[in-house]
């Protein structure tokens, strides 16, 4: 008889943002998610107190599932919380799917994720897995299957203890610096990481370090053929002001149903295409100063009409 495989937890990350977690957690309860563990940022201070108390009351509120509850004292912001919260984890368990507290998804992209990572689980060339996907930097010939980008992803992605070991030892300038040495040009794959990198530090990022690790051990990133997930942070409710050059044209189409699981799942390759499309999304002149200009207009716009 063989043996039922491990259950995969979810690791969620939430600080002051109870609607966005509502969403988020029907989205998991959905998706039939039987394991979180859930790290709840701590306060800034009384401003965003009762925020914070409410999004604490709605983790503990959950019944549905497993649930372990990691509230901090002090407030870490996402940078450090996921750097500590994934790595915590991925001591106890050998895979893991993470998710944000404003990330949402369709039915099925769990069991999408989950069976990804057990396809691969003992291929390092494969370093992670994503529900999350654009029309903008997805191949055209991909159709419905899955396909490889040497590029990861930050928004509803899932990895394994194997590729998560050195995330802490490093900065992303620092692994920016060994690609770069082996031969990579800094912007290979857009020009917002070099950017990103130089401010890891001073803004408390994470996604970015993910990225170039990838990069610096030749890791690729498994991606549906089209998104499972959406993000809906990107407001005045943010705890850090979303980057300027993120800018409405990378809202996805409306949602279809998640693909359906492979009969065969593809052989680790990246597609050709990737690279050039990543450089074509995010050009240099989107990171100088008319770049920024129309960043923080697409920002205004949007504050304005907030539902």
């Amino acid at each position: 008889m063989s043996q039922a495989a491990p259950i995969i937890p979810v690791i969620l990350f939430a600080y002051a943002r109870p609607a966005h977690l509502a969403r988020a957690l029907a989205c998991l309860r959905e998706n039939d998610v039987l394991l979180i563990y859930a790290f709840a940022d701590g306060a800034k201070g009384e401003a965003d107190a009762a925020a914070v108390a409410e999004t604490r009351a709605l983790l503990h509120a959950v019944d549905w599932c497993e649930m372990h509850i990691i509230e901090r004292e002090k407030n870490l912001g996402l940078g450090r919380n996921v750097l500590a919260g994934v790595s915590d984890v991925a001591l106890r368990h050998d895979a893991f799917i993470v998710w944000e507290d404003d990330l949402i998804c369709v039915p099925g992209t769990y069991a999408w994720l989950c069976a990804a990572l057990q396809h691969y689980a003992k291929d390092s060339r494969v370093m992670s897995v994503t529900g999350w996907t654009h029309p903008r930097v997805t191949p055209a010939d991909v159709g419905e299957q899955p396909y490889f980008d040497a590029r990861a992803e930050s928004w509803v992605w899932g990895s394994w203890s194997r590729a998560w070991h050195g995330m802490n030892e490093e900065t992303a300038w620092e692994k920016l610096r060994v690609v770069e040495r082996h031969g990579m040009p800094r912007a290979a794959y857009g020009a917002d990481l070099p950017q990103m990198a130089r401010v890891e530090q001073r803004t408390n990022l994470w996604a970015v370090r993910w990225l170039y690790h990838h990069f610096q051990h030749g890791g690729l990133c498994v991606r549906p053929s089209w998104s499972m997930v959406e993000h809906t942070g990107y407001d005045v409710m943010a705890s850090n002001l979303p980057n300027p050059i993120i800018s409405l044209d990378w809202t996805n189409p409306s949602w279809r149903p998640a693909p359906s699981l492979p009969s065969k799942w593809p052989e680790p390759c990246e597609h050709f295409q990737c690279r050039a499309m990543w450089r074509a999304a995010n050009p240099p002149w989107r990171f100088g100063l008319p770049g920024r200009m129309l960043g923080w207009l697409q920002h205004f716009w949007r504050w304005k009409h907030r539902p």
